[in-house]
């Protein structure tokens, strides 16, 4: 997918890993630079938060998520841009295997939601919730995942990178508030067996 950028600054907050590692060479790619620094104290026009996308690592306190993220989002205001959440797809839809893990991305997609209110029509807030993605292992979701996704295959890191230059393109100007899940079909239902 190709985008125009034109020299948008773009902050990451969180964790690396390959999809992350991935958007950040596909932004360069379409004329973003990255930036360094804190993101509350860096004024970026596009700020990725990349969030623990396996189950088992700790997702974070959503409340202190949402407290940086606001003052990210502070620091933003004056200029506009865009925050893009990559979450775990259980946040629209939990896993009883992961009731932990489930329930902090839920909460992290619910602050996004508040931060779409507070801070639009300035700065456009949005997710993307990854299923089962791989490379050569799963970098994303839960392998058990793939029995009930209806796609019947685990994405590929250039479909994860896709769905997040949706939410970077600036002709993507009307979408705010929302979580995109790139899940080849598992939250259509199929997340609630197990």
């Amino acid at each position: 997918m190709e985008i125009d950028l034109d020299g948008a600054a773009i902050a990451l907050d969180g964790e690396t890993n390959p999809i992350v590692d991935a958007v950040l060479a596909a932004l360069r790619a379409n004329g973003g630079r990255i930036v360094e620094g804190t993101p509350a104290h860096t004024v970026a026009d596009i700020l990725l938060i990349s969030c623990p996308l396996r189950p088992g690592p700790k997702a974070g306190d959503p409340r202190s998520l949402y407290a940086d993220t606001r003052k990210a989002a502070v620091a933003m205001a004056e200029r506009g841009g865009r925050i893009v959440f990559l979450i775990s797809a259980v946040a629209g839809m939990p896993m009883r295997r992961h009731p932990r893990f489930s329930m902090e991305n839920a909460s992290i997609l619910a602050g996004m939601r508040a931060l779409a209110m507070e801070f639009g029509p300035k700065i456009l807030v949005n997710a993307v919730g990854f299923g089962a993605v791989e490379d050569d292992a799963i970098v994303s979701g839960d392998k058990a995942m793939l029995s009930h996704t209806p796609v019947d295959r685990a994405g590929s890191i250039e479909e994860a990178v896709a769905a997040v230059l949706f939410f970077c393109d600036p002709l993507n100007s009307y979408t705010t508030g929302q979580m995109l899940g790139v899940d080849g079909g598992w939250a259509a239902g199929y997340g609630r067996n197990f």
